[in-house]
C-alpha cells in the first residue's frame, strides 16, 4: 500500500522532535531492557525484534498490553539514558503503539512468526 501524503504530512506536523533512528547500540540496549523487565515482572516474552524506528514483540503478562508497552518504553529510555545513547531532551517513543490482543494459540503463534520472520532483512544503521 502507498503512503498516505495527507496522513503522513499530519504526522510529521505533530512530531516535536524529528525522527529518530535506533543505531546498532541502541537497538542491542532496547532489547535488553525489553528482557530485564520480562524477568523482574514474570512476563513471558515469546518474541522481539527491535528495528531501527520501532519495536515488536509479543508478550504474555498478567496485566493488560498498554502497560507491558509503558513498561518497555520506560525501562528502554531509562537504560539508554545511562548508557549516554539518548539525550535528556529527547522523547524517544511515539505516544502510543499496537497492542493487539492474542486470545488464541494461533494467534500467538502467527504474530511471533509476523515478529520474527516478517520484518524484512535486517538493516545495517
Amino acid at each position: 500500500m502507498p503512503a498516505n501524503p495527507k496522513v503522513l504530512n499530519d504526522e510529521n506536523a505533530e512530531l516535536k522532535h524529528r525522527a529518530l533512528l535506533l543505531s546498532n547500540a541502541q537497538r542491542q540496549v532496547v532489547e535488553l531492557a525489553i528482557r530485564e523487565v520480562c524477568d523482574y515482572r514474570d512476563y513471558v516474552l515469546h518474541a522481539v525484534n527491535v528495528r531501527t524506528n520501532h519495536v515488536h514483540s509479543v508478550v504474555s503478562a498478567p496485566c493488560n498490553p498498554e502497560q507491558v508497552m509503558d513498561s518497555f518504553k520506560s525501562y528502554a529510555t531509562r537504560k539508554l539514558r545511562e548508557a549516554g545513547l539518548l539525550d535528556r531532551n529527547i522523547k524517544r517513543w511515539a505516544r502510543h503503539g499496537s497492542t493487539p490482543y492474542l486470545w488464541t494459540e494461533d494467534d500467538v503463534r502467527r504474530a511471533i512468526d509476523y515478529v520474527l520472520n516478517g520484518q524484512g532483512e535486517e538493516p545495517f544503521v
